[in-house]
Parts: C-alpha cells; sequence; structure tokens
C-alpha cells in the first residue's frame, strides 16, 4: 500500500482566512447548502454479517433483528456517495460488492416520510483483499476445553466488529519450542502454558477454523528471544544468550511468578544459530496449524546488554535481523513486531517486511511519556516517517489500567473518548477478544464491558470500517483547522487536546477536507489511560453551530458520528457568511466527524 500524501499547502481549509470582508472568495462557488431531508435516529435494531471482511466483488449476506416498518429500505453506501438502494423484504439478504479493492462501506436501514428519514439500524463493510491496508486487530488468550459454540459464539462479536485478524495470546508450550509437543515430535493434546494454564491443541485448532472462515487472519504469539529454564535439553546453547556484563557471567533475565512454568532467559535476536532454531520451531508449527503468520513481541529497553564474546548487542538492529530471517524463511506468512514504548520502532519499520506497525504504549507510573492523547498522533507520525507512508499503525493500550486492580466494569467514557482519538488519527486499537483488555496479560478478564458499551464498540468500529478511505488511506494531517463555535456552545482549540475544550484535527485528501470534532469540554485527563476509571460522560449538546472558512468550490458538507444514527452520513445545510460557511450539526457527544466536499 502507498498512502499518498499532499503537500499542506495546497489545501488551504485548514489556513486561517486573509480578511473578513469576503475578499479572495468572490470566484468560489457554493453547492449543496440547502438540505431537504432531516436525517433522525430511530429503534434500534440489530444489523449482522456472515463474515467479518470481504474480498472485492464478493457477495455479502446480512440479518435482522429487530422491528422495523413495512416502507423500510436498504441503503448502500460509500462515504457520502449511494451506490444502490432496494426496498427492505425480509429478515435476510444478500449484495454483491462492487470490485474496488480497499473500500469501506456503510449500509443503512431507514424508511422516509414527507422531509424526513429515520435510520433504524447500520453496519459497515470492508471490501479489501489484504488485511494490512485497514487492519483491526483482535486477540484471543484462553484455550482450555472449549465447544464449536463457545469458539464461534466469542468470535462472533469480534467478526460484528469487522476486526481481520487475531493474535494468540499464551498459547504456546515455551517460547522456545512454541507447538505443544514433545521432542519427538509427538503432539499433546493438552499441554501447559507459561502460566501453567492448560491448553487444548484442539481448542487452538478451532479457532482458526473459526476465523479463517469469518475471514480473519490468525496470528500467533510468541517472542522473538525467550528460552525457558529447560531449554538446553531442547538444543537451545548457552551461547546464544543475552547477558547483563561484558564477561557473561549473569543471564538477562524475565522473572516471572514462582507458580508459573520458568522465568524466560532472553537469547540474542540477531544471533544467526538462534534464527535458525526459531525457524525450525516455527516450521513445525506451520507444519501442524493453519496459523498465517507470528506477531513478534520484545520486551523494551533492557539497557546494556552483551553476547556470549562481551559485545555489546544493538537490539533494535537484532530485531531487524530477526524479523528478515523470519520473512525468508516463511515468506508466505505474515510478519508484525510490537515496538514497545516505541523501542526499535524505526527498525522494525524500515525492514519493509512487517504487515503493519504495532506500538504498545504505556505512560503509566510516573514515566507520562506516552499517556497524552498527544503522544498517540506524534507515534503516529513517526511510523509513517520511518515506513515511508507505506504502514499504518495499531495500539496495544489497556484502558483502566490501576482499575483493573479489582474486579469491576470498564469505564465506557474513558474507552470511547480513546478510541474516538485513535481512529481520528488514523490509527487503530488492539482491545477486543473474549473480554476487553485492561492488563499486558492478555488472560486477564477483571474488568467487563457492560452491554451499553458493546453496543457503543460496535458503531466505533462500525464507523472506522465504513469511512477507513477517509480516517486512514491517505492524505496528511494538519493541526491548522480553522472551525470557529458560532453559538459559544464550545470553547474550539486545535489539536493538541486540552481538558475543557473541544479538539480539532484534520485530514487534507484530494477532494476532500476532513475534520474531527473530539469533546473533551468535560473530560478530567488530557490522558487517553483513564488508569482509575473517572472520566465523565460528557453531555449531549444538540444543534452546535460552527463556520469555517473554505478557499476552494465547495460541492457539499456531510458529517457522521459513531454517537449519532449508527455513523450514518448526515448531509448538513450551510450558509454563506462573508467568508465563512456557517452550519449547524445535530448534536456532539465524544466525536463527530465533518467532510468537505470540493468540486
Amino acid at each position: 500500500m502507498k498512502k499518498i500524501i499532499y503537500l499542506a499547502g495546497i489545501f488551504l481549509l485548514f489556513t486561517a482566512c486573509k480578511n473578513d470582508d469576503g475578499a479572495g472568495m468572490a470566484n468560489l462557488e457554493y453547492e449543496g447548502g440547502e438540505v431537504s431531508v432531516k436525517i433522525e435516529e430511530g429503534t434500534g435494531i440489530s444489523l449482522f454479517t456472515d463474515k467479518a471482511c470481504y474480498a472485492p466483488g464478493e457477495t455479502v449476506s446480512f440479518g435482522i433483528l429487530g422491528d422495523i416498518p413495512s416502507n423500510a429500505k436498504i441503503r448502500y453506501r460509500h462515504l457520502d456517495e449511494v451506490i444502490e438502494e432496494q426496498p427492505l423484504a425480509g429478515s435476510s439478504w444478500t449484495w454483491t460488492l462492487p470490485t474496488v479493492d480497499f473500500t469501506g462501506y456503510m449500509v443503512d436501514i431507514y424508511a422516509s416520510s414527507d422531509d424526513k428519514e429515520v435510520i433504524y439500524g447500520t453496519i459497515a463493510v470492508d471490501a479489501s483483499s489484504d488485511w494490512k491496508r485497514f487492519p483491526r486487530y483482535g486477540f484471543v488468550a484462553e484455550f482450555g476445553q472449549k465447544s464449536d459454540e463457545d469458539i464461534k459464539d466469542e468470535m462472533s462479536y469480534l467478526s460484528r466488529c469487522h476486526i481481520n485478524g487475531v493474535q494468540f495470546q499464551d498459547w504456546h508450550n515455551k517460547h522456545h519450542w512454541p507447538l505443544g509437543s514433545a521432542r519427538d515430535g509427538q503432539i499433546m493434546p493438552v499441554y501447559k502454558d507459561i502460566a501453567n494454564r492448560d491448553v487444548y491443541t484442539e481448542t487452538v485448532e478451532k479457532y482458526i477454523e473459526v476465523q479463517h472462515a469469518l475471514g480473519m487472519k490468525s496470528i500467533f504469539y510468541n517472542l522473538c528471544f525467550g528460552a525457558l529454564d529447560d531449554a538446553n535439553l531442547d538444543g537451545v546453547k548457552d551461547s546464544w544468550g543475552l547477558f547483563k556484563d561484558y564477561k557473561a557471567k549473569t543471564r538477562d533475565c524475565h522473572e516471572l511468578p514462582d507458580s508459573w512454568k520458568s522465568n524466560i532467559y532472553l537469547t540474542d535476536p540477531g544471533n544467526k544459530a538462534w534464527q535458525d532454531y526459531l525457524i525450525q520451531r516455527n516450521t513445525d508449527v506451520y507444519n501442524h496449524f493453519a496459523f498465517d503468520g507470528y506477531q513478534i513481541d520484545q520486551l523494551g529497553n533492557r539497557g546494556t546488554v552483551f553476547n556470549v564474546y562481551g559485545k555489546e548487542v544493538d537490539l533494535p538492529q537484532g530485531y531487524a535481523s530477526f524479523i528478515k530471517a523470519m520473512k525468508q524463511a516463511h515468506p508466505d506468512k505474515r510478519l508484525i513486531m510490537n515496538a514497545v514504548s516505541r523501542y526499535g520502532a524505526e527498525q522494525i519499520a524500515k525492514t519493509g517486511k512487517v504487515d503493519f506497525l504495532y506500538n504498545e504504549v504505556w505512560g503509566k507510573d510516573n514515566d507520562r511519556t506516552e499517556a497524552k492523547f498527544s503522544h498517540l498522533k506524534t507515534i503516529i507520525d513517526e511510523n509513517n516517517e520511518y515506513s515511508g507512508n507505506q504502514l499504518n499503525t495499531v495500539f496495544a493500550a489497556y484502558m483502566n489500567y490501576w482499575l483493573a486492580e479489582n474486579v469491576g466494569e470498564f469505564n465506557a467514557p474513558g474507552v470511547l473518548l480513546t478510541d474516538a482519538v485513535m481512529f481520528a488519527l488514523g490509527g487503530s486499537h488492539l482491545e477486543l477478544g473474549p473480554h476487553m483488555l485492561c492488563k499486558e496479560y492478555f488472560p486477564n478478564d477483571n474488568l467487563k464491558m457492560t452491554e451499553a458499551l458493546k453496543k457503543d464498540i460496535i458503531h466505533y468500529y462500525d464507523f472506522m470500517t465504513a469511512y477507513q478511505n477517509v480516517l486512514r488511506d491517505g492524505g496528511s494531517l494538519t493541526t491548522n483547522v480553522d472551525i470557529v463555535s458560532v453559538d459559544g456552545k464550545f470553547e474550539v482549540q486545535s489539536w493538541p487536546p486540552v481538558k475543557g475544550k473541544l479538539c480539532t484535527i484534520g485530514r487534507s485528501l484530494e477532494n476532500q477536507d476532513v475534520i474531527h470534532l473530539l469533546n473533551l469540554s468535560q473530560a478530567d485527563s488530557d490522558e487517553w489511560r483513564d488508569d482509575y476509571g473517572t472520566m465523565p460522560e460528557p453531555n449531549t449538546i444538540e444543534n452546535p453551530s460552527f463556520s469555517i472558512c473554505p478557499s476552494r468550490s465547495v460541492k457539499g458538507l456531510w458529517m457522521a458520528s459513531p454517537d449519532y444514527a449508527g455513523g450514518a452520513v448526515i448531509p448538513i445545510a450551510f450558509k454563506v457568511n462573508g467568508n465563512r460557511l456557517e452550519f449547524t450539526l445535530p448534536s456532539l457527544k465524544y466525536w463527530n466527524m465533518l467532510v468537505v466536499e470540493y468540486k
């Protein structure tokens, strides 16, 4: 994929108007200012599809749960363009996708009367030949004995959220011997993971089978440099190790609880003999399981470390060497590597061998260097630079981290505001599995999602999927957005986000400008983590009015929000007032996206 970057100077919406008398705007033309149809939210219905994602031209099967009026219609849209409409004739139907690749669609069920349309339900569809263009990453982390129905049940929610790849966390037998097999190659039906939990080989196989049927990629997890205390018996050499001192007396080690299988002793990821050894172990994995690739992990900055010969080891370069070796050995398998707190991010990206960039972000305790909303943009900007604007970013970011020390529920406002910011920036969030993530130990399910949060998350993932082509498919982010509150209902603040204000950030595309309105007007923090679950729910502000100053001829104005009408397109009427266009939005809660269409 190539994400084309347009020079910000070409698109002048996001620069302040040079004068207030309208000079310089006389030759501009404005269409779409009159909107004759009002869009309203109806009683919600549930929509679902048979898969998480599709190939271009594939047939999608839809289903509905809920009551709808007899005059309801189905509308298929790409952004604001209506592709097709048809009467709703039953609770299930099919639609054959257009053949255009890497395209998001929004499907809505609506009924109209007089000058009003009522939206009863929406669902997104992703038509992409490869998941790496628009990754939506989930996880599984518990592999005890499970029925087919249990697994299908778990995956159905991920499918409804259009998750197109699933990471298998802590599925493996040993870090240096991931397959659950004896040394003679005999597969064990049940084995112990690192925490001494039972792993059923059949359960791993069932997960992969169900995920593939839903169009998802199945990606196994493992460190790039982990060995357990019996590794010598399995053929791992001490001379491949990573050491804390140049005399190679103290092995670098990740200590784990006494009740677990072993501590993890680190190897040099750039050591060719170690790479060759793990390639063989991965070949064993691929020969038995139909995994699509390898989620490579690390442990962040280890300080100064040495190989057995007393030479200082450059871990980021070792990671790059490791990635290239894994890809060369299994060229058809996908690779992703974690840049823990950005450690090694540049070297990982520049291999050109990973499907997308994956950042586990922290900022806890006294180190808040990744804790703020503004840091998320910094990471995306860096990743775009490192990858030459080729790769999108997935954040592994654990919400309500300290609240999760005890059993409870996620704080929905914190979760939704963080997702709003990540998605508006063009990123996505590794958070969904059989439960939502709250800790780096993925099996931890201390916090539960409320039913209301589950529904909201569906809307947010529908939104990210349907509008992927204006959220994270090229263009350039800009913090210089000229938008003003006309009625004073918000104090507007350009990026970075500040609590107490409405934050704006934009994206310039070839024939569109996108303005994101992110509501921190009642936020208690400018940090994404919401560690203790204190982020308050913002009031929904009805009919807020704004003005913008375009310097190109406008074809139309529309908005969409995961918080309103299921994310359906809402045409926005505007009027010209001097050198500005004034308009009113139906409402604003967490996040509205405004799109200016140019001629």
